[in-house]
């Protein structure tokens, strides 16, 4: 009888520690995400801190506080904090072996935030995948392409790639190409491009814009027109010139010479 006295007694104490252990993840997770989001918050707010690092000591104060939850579960069931140091030490070879990677993304995440190669909202290309930094955590770079398809990399793989920044600096280069037919007359196809580029306001004057004959093809002379911007007004600059060159060329009487196929006949 006292057997299953002690019994009764020994489950009972489980089950009301499994209770506790239930109630104090529940509020770590939520604690967490309260925090991390308020960090976030707070960061984007200023203006004299960096939104990327915010982000990522939000993702980091997160994950601290999920470890002391799991550590605080751990201690309602009699495992105290010196016992699980001395258990992860033990499993510290294997947990390394398995999460290889994962550790190798939590290191690059800390040199990507230390030498910040990319931050929030500027437009990369990471491990040949190119798209707009949305979030920098501790173990992935998240991007959204131009038609707002969701890209993970892991971050070890963004560190160990080569990275190209489109936004890294304030201005680009709208490089465009025009081929005119050999009849045509150059210097009026170079005083088109260059007027077109000087109506443009978007256009920079320093550097001014650079209108040269860049190559001699097989059935055209190539007309380079280098023009500078503001980074954010690159692709609308290069598309908007494009057109409006071919309507210029139309209606000043310059053709834009394209591939003929000329078919031979043999005489019976």
């Amino acid at each position: 009888m006292e057997m299953i006295v002690d019994f009764a007694q020994a489950h009972a104490a489980l089950v009301v520690n499994a209770a506790k252990a239930l109630l104090v993840l529940v509020a770590g997770w939520i604690f967490a995400g309260l925090v991390s989001r308020t960090i976030r918050k707070r960061v984007m707010a200023n203006e004299n801190l960096d939104d990327t690092i915010g982000t990522f000591v939000a993702s980091i104060i997160r994950w601290v506080i999920l470890l002391m939850t799991a550590i605080a579960v751990l201690g309602l069931f009699g495992i105290q904090a010196t016992s699980l140091v001395a258990i992860m030490g033990a499993a510290t070879l294997a947990i390394g072996m398995a999460l290889q990677g994962t550790l190798s993304d939590l290191a690059a995440g800390f040199m990507l935030i230390l030498f910040r190669p990319y931050k929030l909202g500027q437009f990369v290309e990471v491990a040949g995948t190119a798209g707009t930094v949305k979030d920098i955590n501790l173990f992935v770079t998240e991007l959204a392409t131009p038609d707002n398809v969701q890209i993970i990399v892991p971050n070890g793989q963004a560190w160990g790639s080569v990275i190209t920044n489109f936004s890294h600096h304030a201005t680009r280069r709208v490089d465009l190409v025009f081929g005119i037919d050999y009849g045509d007359d150059i210097n009026k196809a170079k005083d088109i491009l260059a007027s077109l580029a000087d109506a443009d306001t978007r256009v920079m004057s320093d550097p001014e814009p650079w209108v040269r004959v860049t190559n001699l093809g097989d059935s055209s002379v190539d007309i380079t027109l280098r023009a500078w911007c503001v980074a954010e007004d690159y692709w609308d600059v290069k598309f908007e010139l494009t057109q409006a060159v071919k309507e210029a060329f139309d209606a000043q009487g310059v053709s834009i010479p394209y591939p003929h196929v000329v078919e031979l006949k043999r005489e019976a």
